[in-house]
């Protein structure tokens, strides 16, 4: 397995890309950037990219209601050339509370919207002809019925540095995981349990990749948690830094009923917990939604424990089928963590 980490974007972001900096000297292969609704991930990618000079740099995600499916290939294939090759396009959905409230912009047909994005970026990378499509969502060139009628099909100016930039698509329901086996170079699971992943995930998985064209290769998993290492309860202690946070997926990310990661956390198993999070969390209730969270949650998506421990994570998370370790290295030494569990995951 590779090493890869989220960007801590959310409090100072120059701060977050030096340490970035820092643990590319310790091993780290990939950062992934996200995008919620404050910083755009392309600009902090960009200067990432300017920063870095082996790290893989990827938007995790970059989400497609916001942009149309050229310019998100455009923006890829600018970073692509800025880091000589280094970027990784991760795309998702997002949902219909950011989509609609901050954006508005109405969340239909995500599906649709995200095969036939991957499906255009591909064809603006490989420059063969004039782009052209004709799907159920986009239809480029626009016919004339729906603008001006004098829209004509052209390419990319540029060349771009590869034809192929992986594409990693961040999913969860299940279509949408089976749809992302069939297309996508990696996914991009979001509180990922290794132990319970096969049972929520692993007939979708095998139906999209029963579908999958050869050429794509392997399907890349990229997952993980908090990684802390060391005997005493102050560490132990750090695992519930994530408290909030799942809460904030699980009970805040969407409403009754169209809450994905409550749907994924009720198909682990945890449906009473998942019902009484989500309650409290809408209900502004939100330390006791982070306290309503079952400890075996917290500690089956985390690494967090003695050395003997984390490497027994570590296995679980390579048997799941995960390629690419997703770390959150937190305590005195980050870059030794990140040293530590990549000659693990060798």
């Amino acid at each position: 397995m590779r090493i890869s980490m989220p960007l801590q974007y959310a409090g100072e972001p120059k701060e977050a890309v030096e340490q970035v900096v820092e643990l590319e000297k310790a091993g780290l292969d990939t950062v992934w950037v996200a995008e919620a609704y404050g910083y755009d991930s392309p600009t902090l990618m960009g200067y990432l990219a300017a920063r870095t000079e082996r790290v893989s740099i990827g938007s995790a995600i970059l989400p497609m209601y916001t942009r149309t499916p050229t310019l998100i290939a455009m923006t890829a294939a600018g970073l692509d050339y800025l880091s000589d090759g280094r970027a990784v396009l991760g795309l998702g959905a997002s949902g219909p509370q950011v989509i609609e409230g901050f954006h508005g912009v109405p969340y239909t047909k995500p599906l649709g919207r995200t095969r036939e994005t991957i499906e255009i970026c591909r064809k603006v990378w490989a420059r063969e002809e004039r782009l052209t499509h004709d799907g159920q969502v986009f239809q480029l060139p626009l016919p004339p019925e729906q603008g001006t009628g004098l829209g004509r099909p052209l390419k990319i100016i540029n060349h771009p540095v590869r034809p192929r930039i992986p594409i990693h698509v961040a999913s969860l329901g299940e279509k949408n995981v089976e749809m992302t086996a069939e297309t996508a170079d990696g996914w991009l699971p979001h509180l990922f349990i290794p132990e319970k992943a096969e049972s929520v995930w692993g007939p979708s998985l095998a139906r999209g990749r029963a579908k999958r064209d050869p050429g794509l290769g392997e399907l890349e998993i990229s997952a993980g948690g908090l990684l802390a290492i060391g005997e005493d309860e102050e560490t132990a202690r750090l695992a519930d830094l994530t408290r909030p946070i799942i809460a904030l997926y699980v009970g805040g990310m969407g409403a009754k009923g169209r809450n994905f990661y409550n749907t994924v956390a009720q198909r682990y198993g945890y449906e009473e917990a998942a019902e009484k999070i989500q309650d409290l969390y809408l209900a502004g209730r939100k330390d006791e939604a982070a306290a309503a969270v079952p400890d075996e949650f917290v500690e089956l998506t985390n690494l967090v424990g003695p050395e003997s421990y984390v490497r027994e994570r570590v296995e679980a998370f390579r048997a799941a089928g995960v390629t690419q370790l997703n770390v959150t290295p937190v305590g005195g030494d980050p870059a030794r963590l990140i040293a530590k569990v990549k000659e693990w995951a060798a």
